[in-house]
Formats: structure tokens, sequence, C-alpha cells
């Protein structure tokens, strides 16, 4: 274990506490959509524990903050302050329901910036680091706050936004790059190119790959794909939203768990369907408060993320900031029941990465019969020797691990699409 300057439990309690008293007391009676939040739970006082807190206040959800922005567009009553003091714009990517808009101010937007500088000095980012953000600067919060604490904190800071990925890897390399920050699908996206282009990454410095916005990078196939396709570079895991923020760091002696920012976040885990505090080694959905975000602050929101938590201890790397194994596991409204069996796309994700000769694949959901059936398309690359045998390969894996049979097709080269952010390999048909 690690002698380290990490908080006790009882010091991030009280600091907890103490950020959560004057978060709220900014709050009531300023901001219009919690007033009645608060007192609905009682609270026309001080909070006396963070247990109180959670024990009495009400869930916040995201079909909630939808419907107030559309009662009082365009920002919705979520705002602690005039509008006048608002400087920054973000918006959600709108992958499960319509978009959110969230205004910060500068001093949230600056609470936020020492969140990620905290994520990269634990992923051992430093100053003397070259930073290539691969990814177009569109309104989502996480690009620009990345990049911003990454300037803050004195590394040379390169956007890659509006260039091809023969472009972006040109960049990387000129630049010597030593850092590199995209969704994992995008990383292994930029190895497939420099494989087509005759690129050898083993002749750039990239030591460290930081991968967010989906489940990848702490899927232990998917990350092995990554690292054996980036020579000398370790991937780490990251998760944060735009309602939220930035609000975990992988853990530096372990790629199967990320640790929680609770010295600026409240996190809690409940059953999706009771929303009663889940139960040790229990999957459950992530609940958060953010401490620092004043002026537009979620209290105990449902974010949709299913995680796992490990037993409260001291990790090995010094931390007892929760822990969550195996990072993000899905989303509740990805989840499917299929023929009694629970699938999260992570789960068949860390079987198809494991197939060295799957470059792309498709997971399509036929919706339309009685009992949900799958089906997927895989593309294979040209050094597959034998196609037809790895798509029965395959099929034997999924059936052996999820007593499913989920019939696998084969389709030419560039048949499914790349992406650059998210991806969607989940494709419903009904």
């Amino acid at each position: 274990m690690r002698q380290s300057s990490f908080q006790s439990s009882e010091e991030l309690d009280r600091q907890q506490l103490a950020k959560l008293q004057a978060m709220l007391t900014a709050v009531n009676p300023a901001n219009r959509f919690y007033v009645k939040k608060l007192e609905q739970a009682g609270f026309t006082g001080e909070v006396r524990t963070v247990n109180e807190f959670c024990r009495r206040m009400p869930f916040t959800s995201k079909r909630e903050l939808v419907a107030d922005q559309q009662s009082h567009p365009p920002y919705g009553s979520n705002l602690t302050y005039p509008l006048d003091r608002y400087k920054r714009l973000s918006q959600t990517s709108a992958t499960s329901g319509s978009p959110l808009r969230w205004l910060d101010t500068e001093d949230s937007w600056n609470w936020m910036l020492a969140c990620w500088r905290r994520i990269f000095r634990m992923s051992g980012v430093r100053p003397a680091d070259s930073v290539f953000f691969a990814f177009s600067f569109a309104p989502f919060l996480g690009f620009w706050t990345a990049f911003e604490a990454a300037v803050s904190l004195g590394c040379l800071s390169i956007p890659g936004g509006g260039l091809s990925s023969a472009a972006r890897l040109a960049m990387i390399l000129e630049n010597g790059v030593t850092v590199l920050c995209c969704t994992p699908t995008y990383a292994l996206r930029l190895a497939e190119v420099a494989g087509e282009e005759n690129i050898d990454l083993a002749k750039g410095q990239v030591r460290k790959i930081i991968v967010a916005g989906e489940p990848g990078g702490s899927i232990p196939s998917v990350r092995a794909r990554l690292e054996n396709s980036w020579p000398g570079a370790q991937v780490l895991d990251h998760h944060g939203m735009t309602e939220s923020g930035p609000v975990t760091y992988q853990c530096p002696e372990s790629s199967d768990c990320l640790h929680i920012l609770e010295s600026d976040y409240i996190a809690e885990v409940v059953d999706p369907q009771s929303g009663e505090p889940a139960q040790e080694g229990q999957t459950g959905e992530l609940v958060l408060t953010n401490l620092g975000r004043w002026g537009s602050p979620i209290l105990r929101y449902r974010t949709g993320d299913l995680v796992r938590v490990l037993p409260r201890q001291v990790c090995r790397c010094g931390s007892q900031e929760l822990a969550l194994q195996g990072g993000i596991l899905g989303r509740t409204d990805d989840t499917l029941f299929v023929r009694g069996v629970n699938l999260y796309p992570s789960a068949v994700e860390e079987i198809l990465r494991g197939f060295e000769g799957i470059s792309e694949y498709c997971v399509e959901v036929d919706t339309q019969r009685v009992l949900p059936e799958l089906r997927i398309q895989i593309e294979v690359s040209a050094a597959c020797a034998n196609p037809s045998a790895l798509a029965e390969m395959l099929q034997k894996r999924l059936a052996k691990a999820f007593t499913l049979r989920i019939p696998v097709l084969l389709v030419p080269a560039g048949t499914l699409p790349r992406f650059e952010m998210k991806a969607r390999r989940w494709v419903r048909r009904s």
C-alpha cells in the first residue's frame, strides 16, 4: 500500500458535510428548481448529517430536468444566480432522450477544472506532458473541461478538432504527444487507420491513453486490445457527465477500479427498481450530488449508470474514496432482458474484443417478437485467415457465456460505421 496524502474517511465525511451545508445555503431560497424539493424534504434549516440528507432528500431525474427546461426555456429554473453570472454553456449528447443545456458560473467551471486536474495527476499526467484531444470540440462538457484543465496544469495541450484520423495521427507523432484523450472506440479506430496508412505507432511517444464516454476503458479485453495497438501506452478509464461534471479517476494500483472524487461528490448506489440502498456487492444505479457546482447543482441525481461498489476500505493506492469494481458496467436503459438472461453491452463487448480478428461489430436487437432476439454482425480484419471459423467460435463463446444462441453474421469490410464520439453499436429493430 502506498503511503500517501489521501484523506481519511472521517476527513472526507467532514468535508462533504461542510461543502453540502455551504451549497444548500446558496441554493435555498435562490434556486427555484430545488427550493420545492428541499421544502418537500423538510430542509428548512441546516442539514445535520450527510446520511440525513440522503435519507430525506428526494431523487432528481433527467426527466425532471428535461421537463423543467421545456417549461422554462431555454435553460430551466435550476439556476442559483442571475443569468449574467453564467459564462459557459454545455449540452448533453442526447443519446437517451432530449438534450439538456447546462450553464456554469466561473466558480463552478473552476471547480470542475480542479476535479480534472486531480484526475490527470492520479493518471500520472505531469506538466511536462503533451496532451492530444482527439475529438471535435462540440458543446459537450468533458472536452472543454479536460482541455482547459490540462492547460492549467501546465501541459502542452493540442486540440484535434476538424481533422481526419490520418491527420490526427500525424499530429500525434510529429508533436511527440505523450497523452491521448478520446473514447476507447476512437482510440481503436486510430490504431486501425494507422494500420491502413502503414503508420508505426511504436515510433510514437504516447504513454497514457485516457478514455471516457463509454465503459470500454474498464473492460479487460478492450483495454488489452488498446494497449497492444498502442505499444508502450497505459490505458486509464474515467467517467463524468454534463449534468454532474468529472466524477472518477482510475485507481493507480488497479485497472479494474474507478475511485469517485468523494471530496467533491456525495455518491450513493441504489437498487434501480426500488430506489433503496443497494446491498454490498450488488449491481446498482449510481446517484450523485455534486458539491462545488453551486450555479447549477444536482442533488441526488439518478445517473442511470450501473456500478458495483467494492467494500469500503483503504485501497492499495491509499485512497479511501468509494471504489467501483469494473468501472461503469452499463446503463439502466441499455440493459436487455433476453429469454431470462440480463445482458449488459459491456459484457458482450468483453467477449467480442477478445477475438483479435474482429475489427468492428454491430448488435441488432429485434423487438418485434414477443421475446427480444439478438444477432451480431462482424467485420474481420484482412489478417484473419478463416473468417467463417472465427464467426463460429464467437457464436459458441457467446452461447457458453450467456446460455443463449446469438447468431453471428459476417459482413464485408467497410460495411459497419466507425465512431469518433460515443459508439452506437446496439441497434434496435422494432
